[in-house]
């Protein structure tokens, strides 16, 4: 683990205790024990049972991994992860000692309920600190890359693009100075051991080609030399979007390319109940009185139909009709005079005024849920997209097509990580593919937490890409 990486863990890790206890002293206080002096010696003692709890339940949940690099709805849906299973041990435990300990099930309800708060408010300050003190510069691991693959190219523009990782480049080595950004050049491959007696890189990123393996053998008996971590960029883009894990057989390291997560039934299962109860809770609570406004509103602002229907691609390639509010002006079409499909792009003048709110908002797509119903579509999973994109698209687009061995869904992980709307390169929507077959390859139950948390919280703080 990084120099940097390790200050953040340990810092997480010392906050809980102070989090956890005083969670605990609030709980007691709102049952009625206004004045602690009236708790018992035992409640008190309680307090230190409960952080052994908690760190066990953590340890378990891996709360503390390292996740600068990942938005912080991940963080909460690991913090829930984790009360989940703190609650089920803390529910064991107090069962066995409930002779010594007189608490009810209100106490533990205010008592989980507080610490979620507190947990969630102190892990977003801790990251927000985190990531101004790398941005300032005083928090930082300074990293050297041992080649110049597309693999090395890939990491210097990730860690320059993206701050908060916590990376600085000072340079590259590589036995032929190659055009690399705007990346230093230190010298070829006899430049490591000089470089690293200065004792000040933090960490190697080996990225040489997977066919110099002897020279890979020597970056890593030198850096084990200087005691310098060091960490290989495999050049596998082939692999990149596949669910992929490195074992051992014997002392020979194997990658396992795994099957599709929901190519297993019991997933499948889960994906497909929680799809009826996420959509049947949002026709009971909101959709009943809601969809009916939204479309009175469209009526009132507009002329035309407040539903629009559009053919799209789901599951199998299977054709279904995509249910949506209105936001464009009834008598457009979505192809030109010369057949291509025409994508909204900013300051549309066929989107009508509602129309742009209910876009930026993805009020628009509310109407999904009852596809979501029928089976059409899920919650989560990679955006369907219309047919002549679709045939535009996969004429073009490397594994395109792949995208469609899942239900598609309302919202997705190319979505939530700003690739959404129009795409105006080929590039582009090669990238929103990669995240959908990211998503497919990788798919659990709490990713799609992840994913409509994130979507929820991009809806209040706006989404550039929602026009």
């Amino acid at each position: 683990m990084a120099k940097a990486a390790r200050k953040y863990t340990i810092l997480r890790y010392a906050f809980d205790a102070p989090v956890v206890i005083g969670s605990y002293l609030l709980a007691l206080q709102f049952i009625g024990l206004q004045n602690l002096a009236e708790s018992s010696l035992s409640n008190y003692l309680f307090g230190f049972v409960i952080i052994a709890i908690w760190y066990t339940a953590a340890s378990f949940s891996r709360l503390y991994s390292d996740r600068r690099s990942n938005k912080f709805s991940e963080e909460i849906i690991f913090i829930i992860y984790s009360l989940i299973l703190f609650s089920i041990l803390l529910s064991s435990v107090s069962f066995f000692v409930r002779n010594y300990f007189k608490f009810t099930g209100y106490f533990f309800s205010i008592f989980i309920g507080l610490l979620f708060t507190l947990l969630t408010v102190t892990k977003y300050i801790i990251r927000k600190l985190l990531h101004a003190a790398i941005f300032e510069g005083s928090l930082f691991d300074n990293v050297l890359i041992v080649g110049a693959t597309t693999s090395a190219i890939d990491f210097y523009d990730t860690i320059n693009r993206y701050y908060y990782y916590g990376y600085k480049c000072i340079g590259y080595i590589n036995d032929e100075q190659t055009d690399f950004s705007d990346c230093n050049y230190l010298g070829n491959l006899d430049s490591l051991t000089t470089l690293l007696q200065k004792g000040n890189i933090d960490e190697v990123m080996i990225a040489l080609p997977n066919s110099e393996m002897n020279q890979i053998q020597s970056c890593i008996e030198i850096c084990d030399y200087y005691q310098t971590d060091a960490r290989i960029v495999p050049d596998l883009q082939q692999y990149t979007t596949a669910s992929t894990q490195v074992n051992n057989i014997g002392l020979l390291p194997v990658i396992n390319v795994r099957p599709l997560p929901l190519d297993k039934s019991e997933n499948k299962l889960v994906k497909r109940v929680f799809d009826i109860v996420f959509a049947g809770l949002f026709f009971l609570i909101l959709g009943w009185w809601l969809l009916p406004l939204i479309a009175l509103a469209i009526k009132i602002t507009s002329k035309g139909p407040a539903i629009f229907k559009q053919e799209r691609w789901g599951l199998n390639n299977k054709k279904i009709i995509c249910y949506k509010f209105r936001t464009m002006v009834a008598d457009e079409h979505d192809l030109d005079s010369e057949g291509n499909f025409q994508q909204a792009v900013r300051n549309d003048p066929r989107i009508t005024k509602l129309g742009s709110l209910l876009r930026k908002t993805n009020m628009d797509e509310l109407p999904q849920f009852w596809n979501v119903l029928i089976g059409d579509m899920s919650v989560v999973g990679p955006r369907p997209h219309p047919t002549p994109l679709n045939i535009e698209s996969m004429q073009n687009i490397e594994n395109y097509m792949l995208r469609h061995i899942v239900t598609p869904g309302i919202t997705g992980w190319a979505q939530v990580n700003g690739f959404r709307g129009e795409t105006k390169t080929p590039g582009s929507m090669q990238r929103r593919i990669n995240f959908d077959l990211y998503y497919i390859h990788r798919w659990t139950f709490w990713m799609d937490c992840q994913i409509i948390l994130q979507t929820i919280i991009n809806i209040f703080r706006g989404d550039q890409n929602a026009y």
